[in-house]
């Protein structure tokens, strides 16, 4: 499998590298980023460098170039994988697919007219804590009450996940509210029936909003209560607890504890306890197979018409 990764010297675009590398029979045959520097700096690391340039037209004209991953601004999610679905590759796209309904909605229908695989960087689908949860509750052997989901950030400037200055400026409702809106629907196997939202100030300079407040409830009964934050002086990242019939868990990105802290064997889960290399596995697996993954733009697309009766909330 020769793949591209675009936004290759980015945090997110350093991890999947990292995780290709993991990944046998994966070859990565073009980067793509503003940063050319960084660029040729991460080619060096190779046997064979990959071509690298800052034009992601440049890279889909190559023949050798079969699939795309694409870490790069939230902005430009929609308009890329359109992008690389209408050049003929097949395209993972980090989360979200789109900051709004409608470019989610287009490019969902090109995949459906294309056959390409798509996929959407719905991480948490892949974590090993989450899919030890997943398959318990396949297997009825859990039944979630409610998740209570922790997501905390300091982002008062405009910086990224190493500490490093954006060019862009992130989105609590659109990106990381994106993660917790499809976990819970995956995990529950419904669509929330009824949405409730609060958000604080905008703040002056980056023109978001720094907190907010999300409630779900699906058919079944079942709830999720979600705080997100860009404000939180403190441990940072996203905290899930599953308060179940049967007990309750938390879940820290790969880890997974019950409710009295003890932690939970996750061995035999997955191939990999690392949730990017997990989900990149996923997607080149269903282009060598012909099949619809996991995480399909299809399959997430239930998620964004959450985010979009959630966005009509806050408005």
């Amino acid at each position: 499998m020769n793949v591209c990764v675009v936004g290759a010297s980015g945090a997110f675009g350093t991890k999947h590298l990292e995780a290709i590398s993991n990944i046998e029979d994966a070859n990565v045959v073009a980067l793509v980023s503003p940063q050319l520097d960084k660029l040729e700096e991460i080619a060096a690391q190779y046997d064979t460098p990959p071509f690298i340039t800052s034009e992601l037209e440049q890279a889909l004209a190559r023949e050798d170039v079969e699939a795309v991953i694409l870490a790069t601004p939230t902005q430009m999610h929609a308009s890329q994988a359109i992008q690389c679905l209408e050049a003929g590759k097949h395209v993972l796209v980090e989360i979200p697919m789109a900051d709004n309904i409608e470019d989610a909605r287009r490019l969902v229908d090109l995949q459906q007219s294309t056959g390409l695989v798509a996929m959407a960087g719905h991480t948490r689908r892949f974590n090993p804590s989450h899919q030890w949860i997943h398959n318990k509750i396949k297997a009825g052997e859990l039944n979630i009450q409610q998740m209570d989901v922790q997501t905390y950030f300091f982002r008062r400037t405009n910086t990224n996940a190493k500490g490093e200055p954006r060019t862009w400026t992130d989105h609590l409702l659109w990106h990381h509210a994106c993660h917790t809106v499809d976990l819970f629907q995956y995990q529950t196997g419904e669509t929330a029936s009824k949405v409730q939202a609060l958000q604080g100030p905008i703040h002056p300079e980056l023109g978001i909003a720094m907190d907010m407040s999300i409630g779900m409830k699906v058919p079944s009964g079942a709830i999720c209560t979600l705080s997100l934050s860009f404000n939180n002086d403190g441990p940072f990242g996203t905290f899930f607890r599953y308060i179940c019939d049967e007990g309750t868990y938390i879940a820290r990105y790969d880890d997974l504890f019950d409710g009295k802290e003890n932690p939970i064997d996750l061995s035999g889960v997955a191939v990999s306890n690392n949730g990017i290399e997990l989900i990149d596995r996923e997607f080149f697996d269903a282009i060598k197979t012909g099949r619809e993954p996991n995480s399909s733009v299809a399959q997430c697309l239930p998620a964004m018409e959450t985010l979009n009766k959630i966005e009509q909330l806050l408005d």
